[in-house]
């Protein structure tokens, strides 16, 4: 692993470990309210198209652009789908399955913004499949990227996308702090994986 996914998975944990600290103190329902603020129609706007940062969809020109740039890691880019989709999913539908989202714990809809347009879910909250995909892209271009750019405009975006799920109304920011976690966790036993391989061929 290099300098730049280390400096990427620590603001990733950081800030994933304040959303869930944060959540766990001052209660996870009062953390969403606090964060699901109206910023206007900018920032319905910029939001409402920001989620599909981290929509599974993303993964195809991903997929695209690793494969003709840096092929010898596609064992790297498939693990991290695979293992962070089953996590995710796992979670939502076994050990976490109907856990109530915002606008279905929160009683008082007064108090939520939403967004016209969007299609609010109900259940499986937890965690954050968008937020899980947009970091686990993130870490992925911090190991494989070498503009130092990245770090930073690369953290925007997955912050943008995971924000949105908030903003939109969607999860609750303990929710996405357990995505951005979740991210981590597949990266690093993906990068492991691709590792062993490499060492069995070179075997």
């Amino acid at each position: 692993m290099n300098r730049k996914f280390y400096i990427s998975a620590i603001l990733t944990s950081i800030l994933g470990i304040i959303l869930i600290l944060g959540s766990l103190i001052i209660g996870k329902n009062e953390c969403f309210l606090l964060l699901n603020t109206d910023l206007g129609r900018t920032g319905d706007f910029i939001f409402q198209y920001a989620t599909y940062l981290g929509d599974g969809v993303i993964w195809v020109p991903v997929s695209v652009l690793v494969l003709l740039y840096k092929r010898d890691n596609w064992i790297l880019l498939l693990s991290s789908i695979i293992i962070s989709t089953a996590i995710v999913n796992i979670c939502k539908h076994l050990f976490f399955a109907g856990t109530p989202r915002p606008f279905t714990a929160i009683t008082d809809h007064a108090k939520i913004h939403t967004v016209p347009g969007v299609d609010i879910h109900s259940f499986d909250s937890f965690p954050s499949g968008h937020t899980t995909t947009a970091f686990t892209i993130y870490l992925l271009g911090a190991l494989l990227i070498g503009n130092r750019a990245w770090l930073i405009i690369g953290f925007l975006l997955a912050l943008a996308a995971g924000y949105s799920r908030v903003y939109l109304a969607q999860h609750f920011p303990l929710d996405v702090g357990a995505g951005m976690i979740t991210a981590i966790i597949a990266v690093v036993l993906s990068y492991y994986l691709q590792k062993r391989f490499k060492l069995k061929i070179e075997d």
